[in-house]
């Protein structure tokens, strides 16, 4: 099958008075139709940026785009004006934000910024997109959604305006939703019955996610495949059974061994020692290489080649296999 989103080898920097931080630095990965796709990796792997930057959502400068294509539908998005770009935005990607509690308008009723991706997308008039918007908001579980409508921000919990968030991405219906964090503000509870409906809605309007979170328990319980990142690199990819009981990487395994588990009951969670890079100052070898157990000294020279156990489970890393 084709994949909705391919993107290869791709590069964005941040030009500073610092210097220039490697904020992505060549990741390659596809999204096909249908599939939810989770991406994991401690702050500042890149994970948000990746998104955002590719989207023309960051400010240039200081963001560059150093090279690499991101094709989605066949175009690169690269290549594409702000004009064509904002047509593509809030139609066929939707992207909800790791933050709800500044990614509304404060000044702004809530019913205005929910029928404006309908009005200008999607061609309604307002009172039907108002209609839309409110029921997009019932979806979501919002009580009392024509109340809502008429409501400030402020007004709102955090968890509420995630859910407009939430219903905001989805009133277009894309082809591609890109959720940061989607869950973050909500009790558990509610985080359950948001991601059966993103399920629900993915599976009738055969849309790929991007998944993007540090909560491993939902990668394990909606993802299909799973990306892990770290210092602006991909290092590891595969199937979520591959991550979670074959993988390979040494940064995967301690990510893994940092969850909280039920089935185990330790008096302390182990941590990662160490702290990410610089990303400024990072050599060309691996960037784990100083908070690495099986450290080699290649490690510190070169950045590893890319190792397989089949066509979706790989890895870039100088050991070969970790048993």
């Amino acid at each position: 099958m084709k994949p909705l989103l391919s993107i290869q080898d791709y590069k964005a920097h941040f030009y500073t008075r610092r210097g220039i931080v490697k904020a992505v630095n060549g990741i390659t990965y596809d999204v096909h139709p249908g599939q939810t796709l989770a991406i994991v990796g401690e702050s500042g792997s890149g994970k948000s940026v990746s998104q955002l930057s590719y989207l023309g959502l960051l400010p240039t400068p200081p963001l560059k785009i150093m090279g690499g294509q991101v094709l989605f539908d066949g175009n690169d998005l690269l290549q594409m004006s702000e004009d064509q770009l904002r047509k593509i935005r809030g139609d066929k990607i939707s992207m909800i934000f790791q933050e709800p509690m500044t990614s509304l308008n404060p000044y702004l009723k809530i019913g205005s910024q929910m029928i404006e991706p309908l009005v200008i997308h999607r061609k309604k008039t307002k009172k039907e997109a108002w209609k839309l918007a409110t029921q997009a908001l019932e979806r979501v579980g919002l009580s009392r959604a024509d109340q809502a409508m008429e409501s400030y921000p402020h007004e709102f919990s955090g968890g509420m305006r995630q859910r407009v968030m939430i219903a905001m991405a989805l009133t277009t219906d894309p082809k591609l939703l890109i959720a940061d964090e989607p869950t973050t503000a909500l009790d558990v509870t509610v985080q359950a019955q948001i991601l059966e409906l993103l399920k629900s809605i993915q599976q009738e309007n055969k849309m790929a996610m991007i998944l993007i979170t540090h909560d491993l328990g939902v990668v394990a319980g909606s993802a299909d495949e799973v990306v892990v990142m770290y210092a602006g690199r991909v290092f590891e990819t595969g199937s979520v059974d591959d991550i979670f009981y074959r993988s390979q990487h040494p940064y995967t395994r301690a990510l893994l061994r940092s969850t909280p588990r039920l089935d185990k009951l330790e008096k302390e969670l182990p941590v990662i020692q160490g702290n990410p890079p610089d990303l400024i100052s990072v050599s060309e070898g691996c960037p784990f290489y100083e908070r690495c157990s099986y450290q080699k000294e290649i490690c510190k020279r070169e950045f590893p080649r890319e190792s397989s156990l089949g066509a979706k489970h790989k890895w870039f890393c100088h050991v070969e296999k970790i048993s």
